[in-house]
């Protein structure tokens, strides 16, 4: 089944560590929120978006590529797992009454079927590859607009339930690793900066969540008044101009702190690989510590890859679904610490 192997696979978009300036950009996103014209925008109502989950899981039925689930399938773990990769939102998850996902074998497409608007389509890349993926999610996006009446206005293009969509119905959103910059303690003026000119800077599962491991989601706040080509361009270029001060930080910190850098890449190599319990919190710091390590080649025999798959590996939900049952949270530290260790030692 597509959705076992995308729930237990260590595999994710995400961990790749591919495309444009993987030792620091981990992936790309684009998202199109859309509505459809003959339902009401309120994906809480349940006669209304059971008429919506019906009326796409028809639509779509004939789309290869795509395949079609109801949330109510999924337990609370596996849901929760869905959030861990990505593949849909922490709201999106909470309630499964009438609510979908359509996804494709890779993983690399989701799109989320009455979460805030009837559909969220996503298409996903490791490393920064934002303009491909925008050819790929307007491509998408096309066909879904062939099938589907998309609720569209000529003076305010199409229609969200969120203002802060309105237009495009475009957010473009990039996952980076900013560690020297959080080490020489500049992420407070450069995020200011950033919210001046409409980009928003949330943690690793976006909206009100924190930036564990020193991984920050890079968005646009505003999807109307600009085309989707602008939008894209302009993200693209503050991601580039983000990646350069997190060189030239790394640089500064190689040549001023290089032997504290090494050690804490070091020692967080030691611990991961020999502690009995280790709890996400100090599993997310230790990665990133590795990580700065490794990209900064002072870590040997090891490749960017697995240290990505422990940020998935450490999460709580993941741990208990490639462990087979429910755990307490003492079990998840145990597990996770053996798992470190088969991972890292491989």
């Amino acid at each position: 089944m597509l959705i076992k192997n995308l729930i237990e696979d260590t595999h994710s978009f995400w961990t790749e560590g591919s495309g444009n300036f993987p030792e620091i950009v981990l992936s790309s996103r684009i998202r199109l929120a859309r509505n459809l014209e003959e339902f009401l925008f309120n994906t809480s109502n349940k006669e209304n978006s059971k008429g919506v989950l019906k009326t796409i899981k028809d639509a779509t039925s004939n789309i290869e590529s795509l395949e079609f689930f109801n949330l109510e399938i999924f337990n609370d773990l596996e849901r929760k797992v869905l959030v861990e990769k990505h593949l849909i939102s922490p709201g999106h998850g909470h309630n499964p009454q009438n609510k979908g996902i359509l996804v494709n074998k890779e993983g690399s497409v989701s799109i989320m079927v009455n979460e805030e608007d009837h559909l969220r389509i996503q298409c996903f890349g490791s490393g920064l590859v934002l303009k491909d993926l925008w050819q790929k999610c307007t491509e998408l996006d096309d066909l879904l607009e062939e099938k589907l009446n998309f609720a569209f206005n000529e003076k305010y293009g199409y229609l969200t339930t969120c203002p802060t969509n309105l237009g495009t119905g475009l957010r473009v959103s990039v996952m980076m690793h900013l560690p020297a910059l959080v080490l020489t303690r500049q992420t407070n003026l450069i995020l200011r900066q950033l919210s001046q000119v409409g980009v928003a800077v949330r943690g690793i599962f976006g909206e009100g969540t924190e930036a564990l491991g020193n991984l920050f989601q890079i968005s646009n706040q505003i999807s109307l008044g600009q085309s989707e080509e602008e939008i894209v361009a302009n993200v693209n270029l503050i991601v580039k101009r983000l990646v350069d001060q997190e060189q030239k930080a790394r640089e500064y910190l190689l040549n001023k702190s290089g032997l504290l850098i090494e050690d804490k890449a070091k020692r967080a190599y030691g611990i991961l690989t020999n502690a009995k319990i280790i709890s996400s919190e100090e599993a997310f710091s230790l990665i990133s510590d590795l990580r700065l390590g490794k990209t900064l080649g002072m870590v040997e025999n090891l490749e960017i890859k697995p240290i990505n798959e422990l940020f998935l590996l450490c999460q709580p939900a993941y741990l208990q679904i490639i462990s087979g049952k429910e755990m307490t949270a003492q079990e998840r530290d145990i597990k996770r610490a053996e798992i470190f260790k088969e991972i890292l030692q491989r």
